[in-house]
């Protein structure tokens, strides 16, 4: 999965000053061109510390592009994150709910919100749906950070209360929606970048095995296409 995503960076010009953090079995990684983060409190905190475990690869003036490792994606999806020009871009999905139904009986037990206002800038998102008019699209866990917020990123993660709680995590554990959703809260302009599909997220090993027998067999291909070399 990981080299899948390296390899759909380079397809979108995604080549140069790539890093691939780690925790739990860091060591089997192989970031191929990339270089390699340690989160050394990886058994402690969740996936806004381990983000900052690489923040001397985060350069001021240049774009700040984000991705979750248990994802993979064609390269439009990529691409549209990319091209946005917003302060924050997130890569969301209109048509989840179809692929979701892969994964489970129903899909809104999974969901996460996601709103939007009439100009496609996000409103809500990561929290507990009462109803699917709550998930607009699916955040995928692609995110940019325009180059010249990402000094202004940096310090507002620096001016997060340490001692509070973020939709009931404490900072050393909170979620990337929760960082998002603070960042809306505070004012930031944070833009969805709509695609229908071209994803797949990989929670467990059962998963990968379903989704591996289904691109052997083309029946994948209505969702996702991916390319192997």
């Amino acid at each position: 999965m990981l080299h899948h995503q390296l390899a759909t960076m380079a397809r979108c010009g995604v080549e140069e000053n790539i890093t691939v953090i780690g925790g739990y079995r860091a060591a089997d990684l192989d970031p191929q061109h990339g270089a390699l983060a340690i989160n050394p409190r990886f058994d402690q905190t969740n996936m806004v510390l381990t983000l900052f475990a690489a923040r001397d690869k985060m350069v001021d003036g240049e774009d700040l592009l984000i991705s979750y490792g248990d994802i993979v994606y064609e390269a439009r999806v990529l691409q549209a994150v990319v091209d946005c020009d917003a302060p924050v871009c997130l890569a969301a999905d209109r048509e989840w709910k179809r692929l979701w139904q892969l994964r489970m009986d129903e899909p809104l037990d999974d969901a996460e919100t996601f709103r939007m206002d009439g100009q496609g800038y996000v409103t809500e998102l990561g929290r507990k749906p009462s109803s699917y008019d709550d998930v607009e699209a699916q955040y995928m866990g692609l995110i940019k950070i325009r180059g010249d917020q990402v000094s202004r990123f940096k310090a507002f993660f620096d001016g997060l209360d340490r001692s509070a709680t973020y939709d009931g995590k404490d900072f050393d554990n909170m979620y990337m929606t929760s960082l998002i959703q603070g960042m809306i809260d505070a004012g930031w302009p944070v833009k969805a970048c709509l695609v229908d599909n071209g994803w797949l997220e990989v929670d467990t090993a059962d998963e990968l095995e379903a989704y591996e027998a289904m691109a052997a067999s083309g029946d994948l291909d209505a969702y996702c296409r991916l390319e192997t070399s």
